[in-house]
């Protein structure tokens, strides 16, 4: 079961995720709210990141690292002398080797069952990669970045909850907003593009998985794109307001983290 879901998720990287559909733009970037109102937010909250791992070091490991797909994740090995992209896509990897060229290495691996020995990264970062495997095999994942983490070191792992409370909140409004403009309350399979699978959790699913592991729960982005794409809106003071958010996510992190869409987990090793 679980080597058949891991080759459905490498195939549709390989063939539909990663395959360019502008200059520098991938399909997978239809899942992101590209527009103007929204780019000042989501640029600072990808450089979130870059506090929670070593600022330098020999080896950065990027695990389920894609194509290295924003210039912002660019900045998470600028100090390294190597960033090691480790991805199930040759697709994804053969993309980041044009962004890193010779600081890269590239390895084909599954993140449950890293090939590398214990203790050899100064930092780790994983964007959106452990909801790609089962949910029997995510605690498994992240004793495998710990394995394989430096000792002092820490690492951070982006991923996304399963309908967190604040989005919850906003359901109501954005049926509200479909039904005022004529669209369906249900969502059409034309509504959103193909995908892969994806297993998300709950805070509390994940507290009892790693309890026993050094860890904080962070917000990365507390607000999905579909959120932004139905309320922020620059003649509407869109900017003014993702201003004020950043602002309570950087003010009142652990309820932001657990509460909004998306979690950023640093898990240390002493």
């Amino acid at each position: 079961m679980a080597e058949n879901t891991k080759q459905q998720v490498r195939e549709f990287y390989d063939q539909v995720g990663w395959s360019q559909v502008g200059e520098g733009l991938y399909q997978n970037a239809r899942y992101e709210d590209l527009r103007p109102v929204s780019r000042d937010y989501i640029h600072r909250c990808h450089l979130r990141v870059n506090r929670y791992i070593a600022a330098r070091g020999d080896l950065l490991l990027d695990a389920g690292s894609g194509p290295v797909q924003w210039p912002e994740y660019l900045t998470y090995s600028e100090g390294y002398r190597f960033r090691v992209c480790l991805d199930l896509s040759i697709t994804a990897l053969k993309e980041a080797r044009t962004r890193l060229g010779a600081k890269g290495l590239y390895v084909v691996a599954d993140i449950a069952n890293l090939p590398f020995t214990p203790d050899v990264f100064d930092g780790i970062v994983s964007l959106h990669t452990i909801h790609h495997l089962p949910m029997t095999e995510h605690r498994r994942a992240y004793l495998e970045l710990r394995r394989v983490l430096k000792p002092g070191n820490s690492m951070a792992i982006v991923n996304g909850w399963d309908n967190p409370f604040l989005m919850q909140l906003a359901t109501p409004l954005i049926q509200l907003g479909r039904l005022l403009s004529g669209r369906s309350l249900k969502r059409k399979k034309t509504d959103s593009p193909d995908g892969t699978f994806v297993a998300k959790m709950t805070p509390r699913w994940l507290k009892q998985e790693i309890r026993d592991l050094q860890f904080e729960i962070r917000p990365w982005r507390s607000l999905s794109t579909v959120f932004l794409k139905s309320f922020v809106r620059s003649r509407l003071g869109g900017k003014s307001f993702l201003r004020i958010v950043f602002w309570l996510e950087e003010r009142f992190p652990r309820f932001f983290g657990e509460n909004g869409q998306y979690p950023l987990i640093v898990i240390g090793k002493n």
